[in-house]
């Protein structure tokens, strides 16, 4: 996030040594350096936009009626009982202004999908002096409502959390979950009877700095995920980096004039950590060893495990805030070779770095190939990097219809998925800004509290936004951060569960009126795949087009999505044929016999179970 970018941010008497390390390394490697002056990542200010009100677009601009998407259930679910909290209203540190993810898990195995919802917390609560904020876990009741767990299954996680992933890390079939935090980081195992344990310390993966993102992957192929966690910045509190402060040269953090929070550019950013699983429970930093520990300093904020240039091998991105992304190429041999430049993944078409926040990445084109939707500040657009299928990377945000609608919003989370089950992948944006003070200046047409943006894919390479109407889930304004998306309501609908900043969460149920088919797929991997088939590659043939999906862990904005793999069918009446590349590299062909069913497939073995309208039933018909 771009806490220090758009024009009219300066800090003031910083030095050439205060910069962060990604300018001098940079240079010194003869990579592509930003043109603009320290703290400014992002384009100049734009004119403000208002709506028919005088409303801040990015508060406004909702319709009358038209197609309802979604619906926030929240409430009726029972997911408001619980509150986010990070720091102070005022937001004086760019500590407080981080996070909250969101992870979809199923962690009692019934077939419905949990939330877990990470939590901040206050400096009086790292003191001792009062107790601090939990994160909060909801068992699904499969009648539309949750109930909270959090105590009972013991991952409270009474630190400042930022970020959370989702991976069965010991291969028994029971999904673990990884929680970064401002301090050491935590490693909950299923325990397989409701309950988790924190395992982050005789695993050798708490770190202990200021972790974001996260996500599981089995890069050397072994069998076993492996975790990446990327680092944002070096925070002393002893010493804090407020605005006129010794710790950022007693320079002035200003955002148009006004006085903000500082960072990031100015702050030491932290560096990245790769976890080799050792098969015993524990794991073993490589990071350095295989050059992925991000030596320049940069501020990581997504992380995604993803394979972009279709070799089955997981590769590596980075959504590095203000500085160039990273993406690290799976050779295949147990390493990675950095081509973060040479991808056209670390700039945008300008040829500069972005406040790259969320990542989100699927085959929008339906041509194979797994392009990425990075998120970005307010003043400069969402880019879309499109994908050639070898993992060259082009911007064509404009020409798909993005950027524009985006450029006054602060993007955080961002998914593909396809809302109206046509089989084309639509895009949601899940938007909020990071200086409170902005709603005290309406001149600048912002908002602190924003509306998502949902794109419908037009089938052509191109997106529509579609319109907010009054009263529905496109037209809610909240401080958005992290978001999930998967079928809550096992009902053949993507959903989207939004963490927000000192609120409470929303549950954004997919209403759509479509009455489309489809079909979803939970895999289950052999004994040389790693037991939640993370990694996996599926092809879907049906109703005249082939889709890809993955098995993906993290992503999104410090958040994980649904594991099970959904397709559109259209109007078809036939489920197609799926052809599946397991992480191990076998590949298999399974006829599926219905629409409208979730089906386990268990690798080596085809269908082995099925769900329709949220029960088991006979897989076979």
């Amino acid at each position: 996030m771009v806490l220090a970018a758009v024009c009219g941010f300066h800090l003031q008497a910083l030095s050439q040594a205060s910069q962060p390390a990604s300018a001098s390394a940079a240079a010194s490697k003869g990579e592509p350096q930003s043109s603009h002056s320290l703290g400014m990542a992002t384009a100049g200010p734009q004119q403000a936009q208002y709506d028919d009100q005088h409303r801040p677009i990015t508060a406004g601009g909702f319709v009358k009626s038209g197609p309802i998407v979604f619906q926030d259930v929240a409430a009726a679910a029972g997911l408001t009982s619980w509150h986010h909290k990070a720091g102070t209203a005022e937001k004086r540190l760019i500590l407080e202004a981080k996070g909250p993810g969101v992870c979809l898990l199923d962690y009692d195995n019934d077939g419905w999908l949990d939330i877990f919802l990470v939590n901040g917390s206050t400096y009086d609560a790292l003191d001792g002096k009062e107790t601090p904020p939990h994160a909060a876990l909801f068992h699904n009741n499969h009648d539309g409502t949750f109930t909270n767990v959090t105590e009972s299954a013991g991952v409270a996680n009474d630190r400042w959390g930022y970020g959370c992933a989702v991976g069965d890390f010991n291969n028994d079939g029971w999904p673990d979950l990884y929680v970064t935090n401002y301090g050491k980081n935590r490693l909950y195992r299923n325990n397989r009877d409701g309950t988790f344990t924190d395992v982050a310390e005789q695993a050798g993966v708490t770190i202990g700095t200021w972790s974001a993102g996260a996500t599981f992957g089995d890069y050397d192929g072994d069998g076993r995920l492996d975790l990446f966690v990327d680092g944002y910045a070096q925070i002393d509190l002893a010493n804090p980096p407020i605005s006129g402060s010794k710790a950022v040269g007693y320079g002035r953090c200003q955002y148009r004039g006004i006085e903000v929070m500082c960072g990031p550019r100015g702050l030491k950013g932290e560096h990245d950590h790769l976890f080799h699983n050792n098969g015993d429970g524990t794991f073993t930093d490589v990071s350095k060893k295989l050059g992925v520990d991000d030596p320049n300093g940069y501020y990581g904020l997504g992380a995604l495990f993803a394979d972009v240039n279709n070799d089955g091998k997981p590769d590596l991105l980075v959504a590095n805030d203000s500085t160039p992304n990273y993406l690290y190429m799976n050779k295949g041999d147990g390493t990675f070779e950095d081509d973060s430049y040479i991808s056209g993944y670390a700039l945008n078409e300008d040829g500069r770095e972005i406040a790259n926040m969320g990542i989100a990445v699927g085959d929008y084109q339906n041509n194979g190939h797994l392009s990425v939707v990075n998120t970005d500040f307010a003043d400069d657009y969402n880019v879309l990097f499109q994908n050639d299928g070898t993992g060259a990377f082009t911007d064509v945000s404009y020409q798909a219809g993005i950027a524009r609608s985006s450029i006054p919003f602060v993007g955080f989370a961002d998914g593909f998925l396809d809302y109206d089950n046509d089989g084309w992948k639509d895009l949601l944006v899940i938007n909020g800004h990071v200086y409170p003070q902005v709603d005290q200046h309406p001149e600048w047409g912002q908002s602190y509290a924003q509306r998502p943006l949902l794109y419908h894919n037009l089938k052509n390479g191109k997106f529509e936004l579609v319109p907010a109407v009054e009263g529905t889930g496109l037209a809610r304004v909240s401080v958005g951060r992290g978001a999930a998306f998967g079928d809550i309501f096992n009902d053949g609908k993507i959903d989207v569960v939004v963490n927000n900043m000192d609120g409470v969460p929303l549950l954004l149920r997919n209403v759509n009126a479509d009455r489309h088919h489809w079909v979803e797929v939970k895999l289950i991997g052999g004994p040389k795949s790693p037991r939640d088939a993370v990694g996996a590659t599926l092809y879907l043939d049906a109703a005249g087009i082939r889709q890809r999906g993955d098995v993906l862990s993290g992503g999104s904005y410090l958040s994980s999505n649904d594991f099970r793999v959904h397709f559109g069918l259209g109007d078809a009446l036939a489920a197609g044929s799926l052809e599946i590349h397991w992480p191990f590299g076998a590949k298999e062909t399974v006829k599926l016999p219905a629409v409208d069913r979730i089906y386990t497939v268990t690798e080596g073995k085809g269908i082995t179970g099925a769900l329709c309208n949220g029960k088991e039933c006979d897989a076979n018909k």
